[in-house]
């Protein structure tokens, strides 16, 4: 009888202790922050940015300021180990009311790179209600507009130390959006 209760036990701690691990994983407020421009773009929040059941935020992105000055809005995750597992897979639960990119920042392509943040990128749907979606680095490719100076060195999954996630609004017009996350996912 001991023994049974011991193992149960033993179970049940280590099923309590990988749902803490998700959650807090998942939610941490120190991996979560914001970015905008420094042009006229703006965040704007109805209470914290990561409380106990979601992140949520919504951006006031300017139209592009001139050929040499873009705006932009990103929502960041922080990575634990600043790096993305081999094969990863992210699974995320989220409303968004623009179609949802999800940039790969690695630093190849970003400041400590060539400076193009031409980051391999992949779309989700806009939706209002929660709905959860799972992507593989096969989904990911960079974006159209990436000029010909950067040249492509592939997806180095010990180099992305972050997830930028990203309303789909455009340079010329700017415009509004929010983004809330209730779950994600990376392994």
């Amino acid at each position: 009888m001991k023994k049974s209760a011991l193992c149960l036990t033993a179970v049940f701690s280590i099923f309590m202790l990988g749902c803490q691990t998700i959650k807090t994983s998942n939610l941490n407020e120190t991996q979560w922050h914001y970015a905008t421009d420094p042009h006229g773009s703006q965040v704007i929040f109805n209470g914290p940015l990561v409380n106990e059941e979601r992140v949520e935020i919504a951006f006031k992105r300017v139209p592009r300021v001139d050929k040499l000055n873009n705006s932009w809005v990103e929502l960041i995750y922080d990575l634990p180990n600043k790096q993305l597992p081999e094969q990863a897979r992210i699974t995320l639960t989220y409303q968004s009311d623009k179609d949802l990119v999800i940039k790969l920042s690695q630093k190849e392509y970003g400041g400590e790179g060539d400076k193009t943040y031409a980051h391999y990128q992949t779309i989700l749907p806009a939706t209002n209600s929660w709905t959860t979606k799972t992507v593989s680095l096969n989904d990911f490719q960079r974006p159209s507009w990436t000029p010909a100076s950067s040249a492509d060195k592939g997806i180095i999954t010990n180099h992305v130390s972050a997830l930028y996630f990203v309303p789909s609004l455009t340079d010329a017009e700017g415009g509004e959006a929010f983004i809330k996350i209730q779950s994600l996912q990376v392994r």
